[in-house]
């Protein structure tokens, strides 16, 4: 395999690629949803067993954990790795696409799952010569809410106490080669949102009689354009975004009600609450003028994701004698991850490992029926993973 000089990986972790790349393979064949990763859970916690780590055991109802338990005393860190699939049909032409209908790992879970069970394997080899612990968790439902939450309240900060937590995010956004961190705000917090808008209903050839919920949704998306536009200083960064709209029965009925769902991101709290604000102000203004009522749901899943500054600092570090300081990214993302919910507890951080190889057709997006990577990054996860355990081991 072709490889750049600035991507060394020592010849104990490339013995593991072939069953690197197998596993990331079988957990792509088999997808499954958020609360529902069974089968992974349970090939997950053989897999832990036959390796010899201490404190296998299921968490979180679907999730798994273990420890390396080094030689000699020192700190834990924690390294965290996703598992849910997404409800996404495959249209990939891989040869271990999805055998199950509908579902499919189109964000990289699977990818991170191999290079976990990896980064095990190889620091279980070498724990007589570590000093301290390594806890990974491997977390079921990101894509929903609840996951990490319920990784936490059984128990994986504290069985020996977590001193800093660690976690990747496969890229197709980025090349092969690269990675992609920050300190502070690198993920934001989601809400999402319900907007329901009750009309009257009525025949299309007499409007003057009705209320029509169609035409005052339409006001009420194009008006919220302005939340982000006009109501925030520009040195603020949020995005809000309406991404269903439902309403009416048919082409000559007047819609009596409509619904619109959505999404609002941000990296505060003080943001999130101002959007919030102003969202409910223009829908209640827009429906009183023309004669509607409304509801306006919201939750908040997780947190914004907010990298320590000194672990992003050492990330960085590690990172630039093995990527090269041209190959480093600090671009942080309005996308949202749970992994923030383990950064509010204990200092860490969480990085984008790019995936995306143009030259070999690999560009494709993410939560896309398509999504496909460079599967050689699974190896560059496992030995720059291994690299930052290793580092803060060490201090």
């Amino acid at each position: 395999m072709a490889r750049s000089p600035r991507l060394p990986i020592r010849p104990e972790v490339m013995a593991l690629r072939e069953r690197v790349v197998a596993t990331r393979r079988d957990f792509h064949e088999h997808p499954e949803l958020s609360w529902h990763e069974t089968r992974t859970q349970r090939v997950i916690l053989e897999r832990l067993r036959a390796l010899g780590l201490a404190d296998v055991h299921a968490i979180a109802r679907t999730g798994a954990t273990a420890l390396v338990q080094g030689a000699r005393p020192g700190p834990c860190v924690l390294w965290r790795a996703d598992m849910d699939a997404l409800p996404v049909p495959e249209k990939s032409s891989l040869p271990f696409a999805s055998k199950t209908e509908n579902v499919m790992h189109a964000c990289g879970h699977d990818t991170h799952m191999a290079i976990g069970l990896g980064l095990a394997e190889a620091l279980q080899q070498k724990r007589d010569d570590l000093a301290g612990s390594v806890r990974f968790v491997f977390q079921p439902a990101e894509e929903a809410a609840g996951g990490a939450q319920a990784c936490i309240a059984d128990g994986v900060l504290d069985a020996p106490r977590v001193d800093v937590a660690l976690g990747l995010h496969i890229s197709a956004d980025i090349p092969l080669g690269t990675i992609n961190v920050a300190p502070g705000p690198f993920f934001a917090a989601p809400t999402a949102f319900r907007i329901t808008i009750q009309g009257r209903g009525g025949h299309a050839a007499a409007p003057h009689q009705s209320v029509d919920a169609v035409v005052v949704a339409a006001y009420v998306v194009t008006a919220l354009q302005t939340v982000v536009s006009r109501s925030l200083p520009p040195s603020e960064t949020a995005v809000l975004t309406v991404g269903k709209i439902a309403g009416g029965y048919r082409g000559n009925v007047i819609a009596e009600s409509a619904t619109m769902t959505g999404t609002i991101r941000s990296y505060t709290d003080a943001v999130r609450e101002s959007m919030l604000r102003r969202t409910e102000d223009i829908v209640a203004g827009v429906c009183a003028s023309f004669g509607a009522t409304y509801t306006f749901d919201h939750q908040t899943s997780c947190p914004p994701l907010v990298n320590n500054p000194e672990i992003a600092a050492f990330v960085r570090e590690t990172a630039e004698p093995y990527f090269g300081e041209g190959n480093i990214l600090a671009a942080p993302t309005m996308g949202a991850e749970d992994m923030g919910v383990f950064l509010e507890k204990r200092r860490g951080c969480y990085f984008w490992l790019g995936a995306r190889n143009e030259r070999r057709g690999i560009a494709g997006r993410h939560h896309d029926p398509a999504f496909i990577v460079d599967e050689d990054a699974l190896m560059v996860g496992v030995e720059f993973g291994l690299r930052l355990i290793e580092g803060q081991l060490a201090r």
